[in-house]
C-alpha cells in the first residue's frame, strides 16, 4: 500500500534535483585557473580564480634579453588578453602607434580572448604565471609545453553520485 507513495516521493525528489541543476547550472566564483601538461593533461597547478582576476605570462625576450608581460584577466571561462608589457623594441615585440610608454614600460593594448592559451616554457626565456601576484615557475613545473585555461566548476559537479531509479525495486541506487 505504501510502495505508490514511495514510488512518488522519490520521483519528486529526482525531478527537483534536476530542476534545480538546470535552473542553477553554475555555482558563482567556483572557477579555477588550470596550468595542464599539453600532451598528456596532467594538470600541474590549480588555482581559484574570480572574474577580473589578473593573470600574466611573465618572461624574458630571447633575442632584446628584456622582461616581457603578457597581461590576461579572467572572464568568465575565458583568458582577455589585455595588454603586453616591454621594456625595449626588437625582433616579434608589437611596433605600431598604439604604444604607450608609462612608469610599466612600453605598454601595448590588446583586446584578444582565449579559451586556453597554450605556452612552451624555456629556460632561457624563464616563463613565469604570476596569478593574482603569486608567481609559478612554468619551467621548472613542465617538461614540454602546457595549456592554461579557466574552468568553471558547475552544480552537478557537487552533487553527490546522481540517484538512479532501479527498475527492479524502484529504490534509489548509487
Amino acid at each position: 500500500m505504501h510502495r505508490p507513495l514511495h514510488r512518488y516521493v522519490v520521483v519528486i525528489v529526482l525531478v527537483a534535483l534536476v530542476a534545480t541543476a538546470v535552473a542553477i547550472p553554475v555555482v558563482q566564483g567556483e572557477r579555477t585557473l588550470v596550468v595542464a601538461d599539453a600532451d598528456t593533461g596532467e594538470r600541474l597547478l590549480e588555482e581559484p580564480v574570480d572574474d577580473g582576476t589578473d593573470v600574466t605570462l611573465s618572461y624574458t625576450h630571447s633575442v632584446e634579453r628584456t622582461p616581457v608581460e603578457d597581461v590576461y584577466v579572467v572572464d568568465g571561462t575565458t583568458l582577455r588578453m589585455e595588454r603586453m608589457v616591454f621594456h625595449s623594441h626588437g625582433a616579434g615585440l608589437p611596433t605600431d602607434d598604439r604604444i604607450e610608454r608609462t612608469d610599466e614600460g612600453f605598454v601595448y593594448p590588446v583586446n584578444d580572448t582565449y579559451e586556453e592559451v597554450i605556452v612552451a616554457p624555456g629556460s632561457i626565456a624563464g616563463h613565469e604565471l604570476v596569478v593574482d601576484g603569486e608567481r609559478h615557475d612554468l619551467v621548472a613545473m613542465a617538461d614540454g609545453s602546457v595549456v592554461i585555461s579557466v574552468t568553471e566548476r558547475r552544480l552537478t559537479d557537487r552533487l553527490p553520485v546522481q540517484l538512479q531509479l532501479d527498475s527492479s525495486s524502484s529504490q534509489p541506487i548509487q
